[in-house]
């Protein structure tokens, strides 16, 4: 009994079926007599189908055979059968027998192989029989050792594992019957960007009546370079002169005329120029014609090369610039990209498929920082430079002798590679101007008196006058700021009060108008009534805030503040009061006026019945009776400032004139004023805060 292998049985019992599916055959395989490697049986018959895939043939190879010898393996044999023909009728113990196999394999036509073992009674030994092993050996469909017929391709065979594949020259294509090839040398479009291309049958002669057409489109921004080979032979005709008349091979290029190739020259090299190319072979029914051949290539556009860019660089650096490369732009330092009038941060071109650069090359322009920065009475200097470039150098300066720096007497900026004015110790502030205090044109030191004169234009510069409602006087501390006593504005917190500067005759059609934007006064100074006379004078004590900047001059100028801790006065130490109030017999000066007083201690001035705190001084001159009175309110008295050199010494008002007892310049009445150094936070956080 055997199966047979790629069959479906089916077997039926009753009412159940079963469905048994042997799989392909396999490629090797093994088999050997019954009962090996021990002695087979007498009087025996079996038969073993041996079969491997389609498209291969079985081979069998004996490992092993001891089987009784006897002319023509009469008595017992294994037979080796391939469809009706007898491959080997084999017995024998070694391979010295003549019915021995050996270890020679038995190579079948087909895949399929029958081995039938038959063995006798007589046998009077022990023999061990056979084993043998088969597999698969592929069929060369291709060689023609194997073809017994017509070839199985009519050109070109390939042989696969267990088949073969058929193939057409250049020029023909593969029929239905894939094994048979038909001229077709039309159509199609060649689209790599290498090829090779050769006419049907080259190098064999050209069939006749051939109109072949070959096109060959690549990418825009690729050109195409043909190389024919030196076999070329296209038939010619020469006629007074050689023509391309039956036979030829026309090359198109776009936008060029046509050109033919005929004879036995080969056209070497032709550069076209494009990214398109159209070949075209004609034959007739006559003549004879080797064809042609060639290799086509491409190299990508190039772009013209970018010129230097001055103050910049272009890169990367190539000889040549081809298709699809880009090229950036960078500008030295101090230098900005410009594409025509707009700045741009970055710059990058790519050469296009048509040779040229999809941006035109930008401009490096010399950085401009723009104008400076404008110095609120103060001026800008260039040192180096111009046209605020990259570099320049700059200087601010305030407007001298009225307005200088704070902490520094120079200010320099350099116009940096970040496009900003940048300071040499890199603060990006500059520096306000702040006004000069305490100068005026006439300079006192020492114990010098004034003596209760008519000031001389320029002298007390700081003096304002007040006359719309009641005439007092304030000191002017800044350029937007007065500072005057609180009983004098009291009540007119509201209204537009005017001043007037920069005169020493209250009747001075030149003097400097001030209005004023807001009046503060002291938060614990005591207010009174419009009708009603103070009578505490503790905090007495405003700021005047003008609506417009005050405009300095020789004439018109602050005095200082003074410091937190000033040294106590010395005796002989005099300080200066001035105004336009009473000066004799009850008279208001029409000019500024000035006196040299002297404090006191408290406990040596008389205050009559009004309080007296430590937020007041008094002050007089005992020998010569000058003294503050009556429409001086608000007034200053003022201070040599110490530790100054003779040439320039500033002054400070240290005192308001506030209030005094009955009666001006005697002896035993001095004056009262604000003592303005307790009060130096609360002025300067106003003026901040306002």
């Amino acid at each position: 009994m055997f199966v047979m292998a790629g069959r479906v049985i089916i077997i039926c019992l009753l009412w159940a079926c079963v469905s048994v599916c042997e799989c392909e055959p396999a490629m090797f395989g093994e088999v050997s007599s019954p009962q090996y490697p021990q002695p087979y049986p007498a009087n025996f018959e079996e038969q073993w189908d041996l079969e491997v895939p389609q498209g291969y043939q079985i081979q069998l190879t004996f490992n092993h055979l001891d089987i009784e010898p006897s002319p023509n393996c009469y008595y017992d044999s294994v037979l080796v059968v391939s469809g009706e023909k007898v491959l080997g009728k084999f017995c024998g113990q070694n391979s010295t027998d003549r019915f021995h196999p050996g270890e020679k394999p038995i190579l079948a036509p087909g895949n399929r192989l029958q081995l039938v073992f038959l063995t006798d009674d007589s046998n009077h030994e022990s023999h061990l029989g056979f084993a043998a092993f088969y597999q698969a050996v592929d069929i060369d469909e291709c060689s023609s050792i194997s073809v017994e017929n017509d070839p199985p391709c009519s050109q070109i065979c390939l042989n696969t594992l267990g088949s073969y594949l058929c193939a057409c020259h250049h020029g023909y294509t593969l029929r239905s019957d894939h094994r048979t090839c038909a001229l077709d040398c039309g159509g199609g479009v060649h689209s790599e960007l290498e090829g090779t291309i050769s006419s049907p049958g080259y190098p064999d002669m050209s069939p006749h009546d051939l109109d072949c057409v070959y096109s060959i489109s690549v990418e825009p921004g690729f050109i195409i370079t043909l190389n024919f080979s030196q076999t070329f032979h296209i038939e010619q005709v020469y006629n007074q002169g050689p023509a391309c008349l039956f036979h030829w091979l026309q090359v198109s290029v776009l936008g060029k005329h046509s050109q033919k190739y005929c004879g036995g020259n080969s056209p070497g090299v032709l550069k076209t120029g494009t990214h398109s190319v159209q070949l075209e072979y004609h034959t007739d029914r006559y003549g004879q014609s080797q064809g042609w051949s060639l290799h086509y290539s491409t190299q990508r556009v190039e772009c013209p090369h970018p010129s230097s860019i001055s103050n910049g660089r272009v890169t990367p650096h190539f000889t040549k610039y081809l298709y699809r490369d880009y090229i950036h732009v960078r500008c030295n330092p101090g230098y900005k990209l410009m594409m025509g009038e707009k700045e741009t941060a970055s710059f990058k071109s790519v050469c296009q498929s048509n040779g040229q650069w999809h941006l035109t090359l930008p401009e490096c322009k010399i950085i401009d920082c723009g104008d400076p920065k404008l110095l609120l009475n103060g001026v800008v200097e260039f040192i180096s430079g111009e046209n605020n470039e990259y570099l320049s150098v700059i200087e601010y300066h305030c407007n001298e002798p009225y307005y200088r720096f704070k902490d520094t007497p120079k200010v320099r900026y350099t116009c940096s590679e970040d496009q900003k004015w940048t300071a040499d110790d890199s603060k990006d502030n500059i520096s306000p101007c702040v006004p000069v205090c305490g100068m005026n044109t006439e300079v006192s030191f020492g114990g010098r008196v004034f003596g209760g004169m008519p000031a001389r234009p320029g002298q007390i510069p700081w003096q304002l006058l007040h006359k719309t409602h009641t005439i007092g006087g304030a000191s002017l501390i800044s350029d937007y700021w007065a500072l005057t006593a609180a009983h004098l504005v009291d009540g007119f917190e509201n209204a537009n009060m005017t001043w007037l500067g920069g005169i020493i005759d209250g009747q001075d059609k030149n003097a400097v108008i001030m209005e004023t934007e807001k009046i503060i006064i002291h938060p614990n100074y005591t207010r009174v009534g419009k009708s009603e006379d103070p009578t505490n004078f503790d905090n007495d004590i405003a700021l005047i805030k003008m609506s417009a900047r005050v405009p300095l001059s020789p004439n018109i100028r602050p005095v200082c503040l003074p410091k937190k801790t000033h040294e106590p006065v010395m005796e002989g130490t005099m300080g200066t009061i001035s105004g336009f109030g009473v000066f004799e017999r009850s008279i208001r000066s029409k000019t500024v006026r000035y006196g040299h007083v002297q404090e006191y201690p408290l406990d040596e001035c008389v205050s009559g019945d009004l309080p007296v705190t430590e937020n007041m001084f008094c002050a007089g001159d005992d020998v010569k009776s000058v003294d503050s009175c009556a429409g001086d309110a608000g007034s200053p008295l003022f201070f040599p400032m110490l530790g100054y050199g003779t040439e320039e010494q500033p002054y400070e008002v240290r005192g308001i004139v506030s209030w005094g007892p009955s009666g001006c310049g005697n002896e035993y009445s001095k004056g009262f004023y604000t003592k303005v150094q307790n009060y130096l936070d609360w002025i300067r956080e106003t003026m901040a805060n306002n």
